[in-house]
């Protein structure tokens, strides 16, 4: 069933940027999505000070005052043992009770992820949750890439929930019936790769029914190809991957802007070029990607980008306010069951 009024919990100390930043970015979702109403976990003069420049934020928000707050500092462990009473922890025990539908958060990422599965569990089936975000391409659509981190190390079973949880967030946001689903390899030939990597290729091949279409290999210089619609790898890979790609589009950044400086006759070029370099910057902009989520929890957990604008944060919020309204999590239940009994004889004999 769609839910038409979600309310998402929003953890509003987090960030780089602040309480003034988070603030404005869930007034700007709320401007593009009347219907969202929200509880904002943190220090209640700072909010209350920074609504006063929202009003129609305001009539839609409810503060729940607390002056913990997670540090960018804290270990998973340390964050575990201090949670009970933090914006953090309040914002993800808000979805645990039911009070809202989604937390969003731009604080610590390892924090999060340890809160969140602490609380929240894993959805029946699922082994590990996984941290997925889009990633822009030269195809028709953005990316989703998973594990981006949150597992080191996967084994097979791993693998096979995390492109059934991708191919369902994928089929959410990019509005896709059959997302083409690759799995990050060494090369694209079968005999490559890990033993777990070629293992659940061979599960994805022979599952039947799944919505998705599962494409083998891809390499690191296809990412953003815009072959694949998923691509799944473990935590590991993923995340260098995922860093790889942040540093190239700042060093393309830079050397453009340092080019375009040098000499009097680039200064004229790049007016001249203007136009194209300002699509080159809105398609690598972060802040327009903006929107890490934590598949395979009981409940939804957004990861807005510590160093997010305003408009990064109100991406995020619409993230989790589309994944709540399309059922992520019943779309991965019902696509978990029909790996079929080949895929799940394999992977529970491990």
């Amino acid at each position: 069933m769609r839910v038409t009024t979600p309310r998402i919990a929003i953890d509003a100390m987090g960030g780089d940027e602040g309480v003034r930043v988070m603030v404005a970015g869930v007034a700007r979702a709320r401007r593009g999505h009347e219907g969202l109403r929200f509880l904002l976990f943190g220090d209640e003069a700072r909010i209350g000070a920074a609504l006063k420049n929202h009003p129609n934020l305001s009539k839609a928000a409810e503060i729940v005052h607390t002056d913990k707050v997670v540090a960018a500092t804290d270990k998973p462990s340390q964050a575990i043992r201090h949670s009970r009473g933090s914006s953090m922890g309040l914002a993800i025990q808000a979805v645990k009770n039911g009070d809202a539908m989604a937390a969003v958060s731009a604080g610590n990422t390892g924090a999060l992820m340890a809160m969140a599965k602490l609380a929240l569990r894993t959805l029946p089936g699922i082994d590990r949750p996984a941290l997925a975000a889009m990633l822009p391409t030269l195809g028709d659509n953005d990316v989703v890439m998973l594990d981006l981190g949150a597992n080191t190390e996967c084994d097979a079973r791993n693998l096979v929930e995390f492109a059934v949880m991708g191919a369902a967030y994928a089929r959410i946001v990019n509005n896709l019936a059959m997302p083409r689903v690759q799995l990050l390899n060494i090369g694209t030939e079968d005999l490559k790769g890990t033993g777990e990597i070629r293992e659940a290729a061979a599960i994805l091949r022979k599952a039947r029914g799944l919505p998705l279409r599962f494409a083998g290999f891809i390499e690191g210089d296809r990412i953003a190809s815009g072959d694949a619609d998923v691509i799944v790898a473990e935590g590991f890979a993923g995340n260098i991957a995922l860093k790889t790609a942040e540093g190239t589009a700042r060093f393309v950044t830079d050397v453009l802007r340092r080019a375009f400086t040098s000499s009097l006759r680039s200064k004229a070029g790049f007016l001249l070029s203007r136009p194209a370099l300002q699509l080159l910057k809105v398609h690598l902009d972060p802040n327009n990607h903006n929107g890490a989520v934590f598949l395979g929890l009981n409940g939804i957990v957004v990861k807005s980008h510590g160093g997010a604008d305003e408009k990064g944060v109100a991406n995020a919020v619409h993230v989790a306010a589309r994944l709540v309204e399309e059922g992520l999590s019943a779309r991965i239940g019902e696509d978990l069951a029909r790996v079929g009994p080949i895929a799940s004889e394999e992977l529970i004999a491990k």
